[in-house]
């Protein structure tokens, strides 16, 4: 389907979201010069997972593409690229953990060996649907293990793998050549000719995957893992209810991205947006290197000249990963190219700046050491582009004037030719006496001498006779004629001319890709790293102490998010675990519904992400160990497309925690048995809670947040204190105007169980029917759970006086049983007492 050339990225925006591949065709020779019909051909494919060009995707998230392949084993491998920026990962290990990682990093497409019957395989759609990946089957020998090798021998220009890390043998490592082979097919297509799209908006050169970084081993050393449940239970990167439709709003990320107090984000540059996400996604289990990301935060908020210098730098910096990217995949615009220019100065700016900073000093020596190749690029580009350039090359406008010969001439043509007309004509009129002579012209004949029917017998030798008029006649010279295929042919000469310089500093700036991303890297850390310290500096934000040591010790700690919203309206709290004064690992929490228990279990572990990502946080201050991983058992959700009910999906997260947790994870857990019977509820929140802090594997549980309705559970804290606490959350009970009662929550949390949780309460703020909440007051009047550990008794309500049916667990009394209770025994003998006896057990049966 053809659609108009200016409209071209709003169609692909519609076919893509609709789940389509759209191939590209251009004409792939000038039409001028074309014999017969334009050659066209297919330059480029556009999946949903190699979107590269600026206008398709958004500056803050990633798209990513990744192919998966298997082992007769079981065990499977993921290669996980970014087309714009080149970016490569590999991961290995069992496909659990693979469909997690594809869910939490957003991967937007699979590449899998299709097999014969065409379907994708099982296992490939459980990787792909907690993503909502599209699926795209390749043929089986891609995924071969001496084809991927091929494949990755020849983009690196290297004998072998073992170089980057690569294991040969590894499904990763064949994953790794199928993705590759599948951009070359898809982004990379050979172009026949060297006129490709020469009248189209992008430069003729063959695309390539010059961009494409070597591939890299992701591990789980010095991370802190965070699964997609965690991800999204704790609203990281997006909010699950947004009321604005903007999913960042109310997110951990998007405290950074949408600031509440200030106009524009204090990440300025788009390869910072995307870097924050990935350092609060993956934040860091090394206290070292949250050490030394917290240094730079420092020195930035301490020192307002340096943050001021660095931001001048990082100001208005295009997204030079992506633009590195176009320049490879040969789609680059001439804006592109004058932004990459930039880079050099903005470099050697950001150089200075670093000057004094210890902090900084390791990026000021990688900036160093790419300096040179920037500032060639600069240079290059700066003298021979103007400092606005246009958004393509169809009219040319991009090379400065006195660069070049060739451009000048043409631009002289095009801008002085009335000047050199009306010289001509004065020439000829006084050479030879002809003073009604003029010099004109039009679209069928072009230019051309004109001369009154009464001086036409006077025109010399060189006129050659063009036009007849009834009262003129019209003429053309030799130098006329030339004069004319120069004007008329200048614009296009101009442009081709053009075209050439802008390719041969596309040529240039290929050979400096990876420099380029190496300073879109510096740049991105800078820029991440400035934000943390105006967050801190402008939210009264505190350095935590980030330890080895499993523990957990906040004061006065305030929900990012909330603080951000609330401000001075949202009520801090202190949070212990594991630590001298509280040495327990385990804190059950109780209290009211809409009171905070959530609130609360999560800002300690949001505040456990910005610690160990480097940023400071809000708090009075905060000692936190680093974690392993960040567990969350958070809210009611189903998998029905998988036959998971709610309960099912509540326990698979549960038996992933009880599984993995470590002494040295972080475990939040909300309402864990709410979705069964209250005794099989209460049965399996008893039994988790003890195995969380009581593990037979270890000395210690996981620190471990437990907020509960259980009021039962709170008895382990009395069994062992010095593994289980108690926190409650304060309310105050008060009569209002009416004598009614109310309360009122206070938001604050202490040592101590609650006994109630108010539920009646909430439902009739919610808005419940007063006849409705009223009969539950009745009935929790006659019902009560007595505390002697995981068991319950409950007294039978009485009918309601309005309705008159049964209360909650009564039923009709059996005959045999009154006649029991009429007995009297000391009157029977034991041969009456066996006959009724014997009647009472065939009245039952009956």
């Amino acid at each position: 389907a053809g659609v108009p050339h200016h409209q071209k990225t709003k169609y692909l925006k519609m076919a893509v979201a609709l789940g389509h591949r759209v191939a590209i065709v251009d004409q792939l020779e000038d039409p001028a010069q074309a014999k017969g019909v334009v050659k066209r051909g297919v330059t480029q494919v556009v999946t949903a997972g190699t979107l590269a060009d600026e206008a398709l995707l958004a500056d803050d998230a990633s798209c990513l593409l990744a192919a998966v392949a298997f082992d007769d084993d079981a065990r499977a491998g993921l290669a996980v690229i970014e087309p714009s920026t080149g970016a490569f990962t590999v991961i290995d290990g069992d496909p659990a953990r693979l469909a997690d990682r594809v869910a939490a990093l957003g991967v937007r497409e699979i590449l899998y060996a299709q097999p014969a019957a065409g379907e994708a395989p099982a296992r490939v759609r459980a990787l792909a649907e907690p993503a909502g990946a599209a699926l795209t089957g390749r043929a089986a020998w891609h995924f071969g293990a001496s084809e991927s090798l091929e494949a990755i021998r020849e983009q690196y220009s290297v004998a072998g793998v073992d170089g980057f890390g690569l294991d040969p043998d590894a499904p990763s490592t064949r994953a790794a050549g199928a993705a590759i082979r599948y951009l070359r097919e898809t982004q990379a297509i050979e172009r026949d000719t060297a006129d490709a799209t020469s009248g189209g908006e992008f430069q003729s050169q063959q695309p390539t995957l010059a961009h494409l970084r070597p591939p890299t081993r992701e591990t789980v050393e010095g991370v802190c893992v965070l699964d997609a449940t965690t991800l999204r239970a704790l609203e990281i990167e997006t909010t699950i209810r947004s009321a604005t439709g903007d999913p960042l709003e109310g997110s951990l990320v998007g405290v950074f991205l949408r600031s509440a107090d200030q106009p524009r984000s204090v990440v300025r540059t788009p390869m910072g947006k995307r870097l924050i996400r990935a350092w609060l996604t993956r934040p860091l289990a090394d206290a070292g290197a949250v050490h030394a990301r917290q240094n730079a935060v420092g020195a930035l908020a301490d020192d307002a000249l340096l943050a001021d210098a660095i931001g001048q730098a990082l100001d208005g910096l295009a997204d030079v990963a992506r633009i590195a990217g176009r320049v490879a995949l040969g789609r680059a615009t001439p804006r592109d190219l004058v932004a990459l220019g930039d880079a050099g100065p903005r470099a050697a700016a950001l150089a200075e700046s670093l000057e004094q900073s210890d902090p900084l000093a390791p990026h000021k020596q990688r900036l160093d050491a790419i300096a040179p190749e920037l500032t060639t690029l600069a240079t290059a580009i700066s003298t021979a582009c103007i400092d606005d350039p246009p958004a393509h090359l169809r009219e040319g406008g991009l090379v400065r004037d006195g660069y070049d010969a060739q451009v000048d001439e043409a631009r002289s043509l095009q801008r002085d030719a009335g000047a050199w007309l009306a010289e001509y004509q004065s020439k000829l009129i006084a050479e030879f006496d002809l003073p009604s002579l003029k010099v004109g012209y039009n679209k069928v004949f072009g230019y051309y001498l004109e001369l009154p029917s009464g001086q036409a017998a006077r025109a010399p030798d060189t006129f050659t006779r063009k036009q007849t008029l009834k009262n003129a006649e019209r003429y053309i010279t030799p130098e006329l004629k030339t004069f004319e295929e120069r004007a008329s042919t200048a614009e296009s000469r101009a442009v081709e001319r053009e075209r050439a310089i802008f390719d041969e500093l596309c040529t240039l700036a290929r050979k400096h890709v990876p420099t380029l991303t190496a300073f879109a890297d510096i740049a991105a850390e800078l820029d991440v790293l400035l934000g943390f310290a105006l967050k801190a500096k402008r939210r009264g934000w505190v350095r935590p102490e980030v330890v080895a040591e499993p523990t957990l010790d906040i004061h006065a700690g305030r929900h990012p998010v909330l603080d951000e919203t609330l401000g001075r309206g949202f009520v801090p709290n202190d949070g212990a675990l594991a630590t001298p004064d509280a040495p327990a690992s385990l804190a059950l929490l109780t209290g009211p519904n809409m009171a905070g228990k959530s609130t609360f279990i999560r800002q300690n572990a949001l505040l456990t992400v910005l610690a160990l990502a480097g940023s400071f946080i809000p708090a009075d201050r905060a000692t936190i160990g680093v974690c392993d991983r960040v567990f969350t058992r958070v809210g009611a959700d189903d998998a029905l497309h998988r036959g998971q009910s709610t309960f099912m999906v509540e326990m698979v997260e549960t038996a992933a925690i009880l599984n993995n947790a470590t002494p040295r994870s972080l475990v939040v857990l909300d309402e864990i048995g709410r979705g069964t019977s209250t005794l099989d509820g209460l049965s399996l929140a008893w039994a988790i809670a003890e195995a969380l802090s009581s593990p037979t594997t270890a000395d210690r549980g996981p620190r471990t947040l437990f907020a509960t309705h259980y009021h039962e559970l709170t008895e382990l804290a009395e069994r062992t204190p010095e593994r289980v606490r108690n926190l409650r959350v304060a309310v105050e009970e008060y009569t209002n105007a009416d004598g009614e009662r109310e309360i009122a929550f206070l938001h604050r949390i202490g040592p101590g169980r609650a006994d109630r949780s108010y539920g009646v309460h909430v439902a009739r703020l919610a808005g419940v029917p007063a006849s409705v909440t009223a009969r539950a007051e009745e009935v929790l009047e006659t019902l009560s759970v007595q505390h002697g550990g995981p068991s319950a008794s409950k007294k039978k309500p009485e009918p309601s006086a309005s309705t008159g049916q049964l209360g909650l667990f009564q039923s009709q009394p059996h005959p045999a049983v009154e006649r029991l209770r009429e007995l009297k025994l000391d009157a029977m003998t034991p041969l009456q007492a066996f006959d009724l006896l014997r009647e009472l057990a065939s009245s039952v049966d009956s």
